[in-house]
């Protein structure tokens, strides 16, 4: 089954920036690239206020028009394309959530239409970088152009969900091929460099051993706080990988700290390593 990347797309500046990255990732796995519209608002706007009205609206023409324009676009400039379009009656959060069960990838941008200017990541891509069933590339700036010969960025804690984000950001590094930096954040007066040396180390002979001839470099980034830390590490990244929960995180906390953190501040492109869910 050679499983589709998905792409959000609502017309919004964001949107047309992350079908670009879409397409990108698409040619990049060899796969075909899904252009979705969820066309009823997320919370129902949309739906038939008579109860009597059964069924859904029918698909807008303008989406329809503005989704095989896009398509027309990123065919034209990105050759071997293969790319389809589809509007789905759901919200647009719900709509890429499910689709992800089914897809390879999902890509969203940080903001879409409706979404409030003082939030850097709005609640559709919120939504699916917390809840879907397979990797979630949010794309964000939006404004900057997509990056391309900087390294892929990870950091290690000696989580599970860290273990994942590795191998995720090692394959990505291949796909690319540019070098994987692995990092760790320590605090300055922490008493474990020997540990902390392991588990660079570890991390690192692991992406290597997946991708021989890989560029792999290990960080140890010495700060109070991961989060900032990490977040300024990004500037210089064309991609950073995180984990969906790292050993601080809740049990009940679908995205941890440090993740949702760099997904609403990091200065490029953040890739949530979700396992791909049994629907495959």
């Amino acid at each position: 089954m050679n499983r589709p990347v998905v792409v959000g797309v609502d017309g919004s500046p964001s949107s047309l920036v992350a079908a670009e990255h879409a397409a990108r990732a698409a040619l990049l796995r060899s796969c075909p690239l899904h252009l979705v519209h969820g066309y009823l608002h997320a919370l129902g706007y949309g739906v038939p206020i008579n109860p009597y009205e059964l069924g859904v609206p029918a698909p807008s023409e303008d989406a329809r028009k503005m989704l095989e324009q896009t398509a027309a676009d990123l065919a034209g400039r990105w050759p071997g394309l293969d790319v389809a379009v589809r509007q789905v009656a759901g919200g647009p959060g719900a709509t890429l959530v499910e689709e992800s069960r089914r897809a390879e990838l999902v890509v969203v941008g940080s903001r879409g239409h409706g979404g409030f200017a003082g939030l850097l990541l709005g609640s559709v891509g919120t939504q699916v970088a917390a809840h879907a069933h397979c990797p979630v590339l949010v794309v964000r700036p939006a404004q900057e152009p997509i990056p391309v010969d900087g390294p892929v960025l990870v950091g290690v804690d000696g989580s599970e969900g860290a273990e994942l984000a590795v191998g995720y950001a090692a394959d990505e590094a291949a796909r690319r091929e540019v070098e994987l930096v692995v990092a760790h954040v320590g605090r300055p007066d922490d008493d474990r460099p020997a540990q902390t040396g392991e588990l660079l180390e570890t991390a690192a002979a692991a992406a290597r051993g997946s991708h021989p001839g890989l560029t792999v470099t290990v960080r140890l980034l010495l700060a109070d706080k991961p989060e900032p830390a990490l977040i300024e590490a990004s500037g210089g990244a064309a991609l950073v990988v995180v984990g969906t929960r790292g050993r601080g995180g809740f049990a009940g906390m679908l995205l941890g700290s440090v993740s949702q953190a760099l997904v609403q501040h990091a200065h490029c492109p953040v890739l949530v390593a979700h396992p791909y869910g049994e629907a495959r």
